[in-house]
């Protein structure tokens, strides 16, 4: 696996996407936050189908140069914080749909908030709306600051300090959530009082 940063927001990078195998390929096509992929080698694409029609950046944008690239199977974007220069947020995790469950997304945040630390801010902050994603950023470094946005997305930071009290917290944020998946309080209920996960090794 190659892990890279694509560009910085500076550099206005666009990213095309598969929308049939990426969660958020919309937000990728805009040129105002940098990104950082993960790319295999060995990877193929994942589409709908022979037939299915793919938009191409010469009918979307003709004026825009595109990275596209077959072998992305993880991406994430990140801006700097439009109210504190010393912090950046990561923002639309997406891992291919045949990919997921296999901790690219934890490994890739690692990754990109290791970068912005070396590029000079002190802190990365991202904000997630479920348990799932909750646990993967704990493993990726972060840790709850008690924050909510105005979307009810609870917010975390890396580094961080935070208590192991501060896990659990923000998983009893969910739980007190209405129309929870099947998924998500089983999830929860295995979760019941448990230690965050290990912090996974920075794959760059």
């Amino acid at each position: 696996m190659e892990y890279a940063v694509l560009g910085w927001p500076d550099d206005d990078p666009t990213l095309r996407l598969d929308h049939r195998a990426f969660s958020y390929a919309g937000k990728f096509v805009m040129s105002n936050t940098g990104k950082a992929v993960v790319r295999d080698e060995d990877a193929e694409r994942a589409t709908g189908g022979e037939d299915a029609e793919t938009p191409t950046p010469e009918t979307d944008a003709p004026d825009r140069d595109w990275v596209e690239d077959d072998r992305i199977v993880a991406a994430v974007a990140f801006n700097e914080d439009r109210t504190d220069s010393a912090a950046a947020w990561l923002r639309y995790v997406t891992v291919r749909r045949d990919r997921r469950g296999a901790g690219l997304g934890a490994r890739l945040c690692r990754f990109a908030a290791a970068r912005l630390r070396e590029r000079g801010y002190e802190r990365v902050r991202i904000a997630v709306n479920n348990p799932f994603a909750f646990h993967a950023l704990y493993k990726a470094g972060f840790g709850y600051t008690g924050e909510e946005t105005g979307l009810a997305e609870l917010v975390l930071v890396a580094p961080s300090d935070r208590p192991p009290e501060a896990y659990r917290t923000g998983l009893d944020a969910y739980r007190e959530r209405e129309g929870l998946s099947a998924a998500e309080r089983d999830f929860l209920a295995a979760k019941a009082d448990a230690d965050p996960p290990p912090v996974v090794a920075d794959p760059g």
